[in-house]
């Protein structure tokens, strides 16, 4: 069996049975240095990647095809991608770009299968007078209008 084939199929076999886990990405370097960015419904712990790690390295043979292996979680920096991501992360504030160049903060209150909905928080003027008012409204975002989103890290 080739060998991406097989990695990708001890992968699958062991997300099988750690279905609280999924699969954000893998990479495969032109000298064999395979990355795995998992990501999990309620996190990924350092011993979640060890397993994974060894759910690989076990069943392959170093003296057969030499690789290195690099398992982690999808930490803040990562974008969201997947639907499971954005569930994961409801209630918190996310920082969408969208494919218009748009930038949109808000928190994440609704997941489906094609558009998230945020609510937004800000201040505008008033229609009459001085000052301004505090606005709360619901946005409607598609999958294909979001370019990046990120969970906001607040200090």
């Amino acid at each position: 069996m080739e060998f991406r084939k097989r990695i990708e199929e001890l992968l699958h076999q062991f997300l099988e049975e750690r279905e609280d886990l999924f699969l954000i990405d893998l990479k495969f370097s032109s000298g064999d240095d395979i990355t795995v960015i998992l990501d999990g419904d309620s996190g990924v712990t350092l011993q979640d990647c060890l397993d994974a790690s060894r759910a690989i390295e076990f069943n392959m043979d170093r003296e057969e095809h030499d690789f290195s292996l690099q398992v982690m979680s999808a930490g803040l920096s990562e974008p969201l991608v997947t639907l499971r991501q954005f569930n994961k992360n409801i209630g918190r504030e996310l920082d969408i770009l969208l494919t218009d160049s748009t930038q949109i903060e808000g928190e994440l209150a609704k997941v489906d299968e094609d558009k998230i909905t945020l609510v937004l928080k800000y201040r505008k003027p008033k229609d009459i007078g001085k000052g301004k008012v505090d606005v709360v409204e619901e946005k409607e975002i598609p999958y294909t209008d979001i370019k990046k989103a990120l969970v906001a890290i607040k200090f």
